[in-house]
């Protein structure tokens, strides 16, 4: 078969198997694995691959009518125009977590020079994004998973300029909270689990196939944030920031965690499909 018509193929395959951005996910598909973008598959389309990519291409497309995430199958994720490597245990960057990275660097870009945490860390996107608009920056990535540390320490290694290390620890946990001491921080910056334990099960198939432990945020979905409330906002020293993604239901309930917490002028912000996705605050 040709590159084209693999292509072709792999598309129908896909939207057959329910895959909603099929046309888009068998183009990433052969770039990746037959080494051919759109424009070359326009260009050298009816040439035939070598068994080893078309193998591979093939092997790939059976994984995704699995539904194993794209970015799973591709070992690595765009974010923010950074190339981030990704893989069964770790949370997979998405792009409405740009709006939290804007939303803290751009009030950031007015403290010289912030140092702060990046909680519930993953792939390391959150800090990663702050440090291309922020380079002056220092943070530190807190992440409990085992699974997940790799890809973190990873994409440290690519793009952390030596100012983002990482670090192994429990967000939920009292005694890792105290470690910090009182008023050290700049800014907590944090996206951590926020789906409710029972919506888990309603799920798309390929986000049920990411780690719970980076879904799960409790009964009500907000275990993470009464944690950051009571155990970080503290932590965080007079003018400072904190800045948390949300699911799009959970603004108000957030906004008053932060606002009993102590923080003023709490705001919540909007991604670009109009749905609360950020609440942040400043430290009196």
């Amino acid at each position: 078969m040709t590159c084209r018509q693999l292509y072709l193929d792999a598309r129908r395959r896909l939207q057959q198997a329910g895959v909603e951005a099929a046309p888009g996910d068998a183009a990433l598909l052969a770039e990746k694995f037959l080494g051919l973008d759109r424009a070359g598959l326009a260009l050298h389309g009816e040439e035939e691959p070598s068994p080893e990519r078309k193998a591979a291409f093939l092997q790939g497309v059976q994984e995704r009518c699995a539904r194993r995430p794209l970015q799973y199958i591709l070992g690595e994720w765009e974010f923010l125009g950074l190339s981030l490597a990704v893989g069964e245990g770790v949370l997979c960057p998405r792009e409405d977590t740009a709006v939290l990275v804007e939303t803290l660097g751009q009030a950031l870009q007015h403290t010289p020079p912030p140092r702060g945490v990046d909680l519930c860390a993953g792939t390391g996107a959150v800090a990663l994004g702050l440090l291309q608009g922020n380079p002056d920056l220092s943070i530190l990535c807190v992440e409990w998973s085992d699974q997940a540390l790799p890809y973190l320490q990873e994409n440290l290694r690519r793009y952390g300029q030596g100012r983002a290390t990482a670090r192994k620890g429990d967000v939920l946990s009292p005694a890792f909270a105290a470690s910090f001491p009182q008023g050290s921080l700049d800014f907590v910056a944090s996206n951590p689990p926020y789906i409710a334990t029972e919506e888990l099960p309603t799920l798309q198939p390929e986000v049920q196939k990411e780690p719970a432990l980076a879904l799960d945020g409790g009964e009500d979905g907000l275990v993470f944030y009464r944690a950051i409330a009571q155990l970080w906002v503290p932590k965080v020293k007079p003018g400072g920031l904190v800045a948390v993604e949300i699911g799009e239901t959970q603004g108000p309930a957030v906004r008053e965690l932060l606002q009993q917490a102590g923080l003023l002028h709490v705001e919540i912000e909007q991604d670009w499909a109009g749905l609360d996705r950020v609440v942040w605050g400043r430290r009196p």
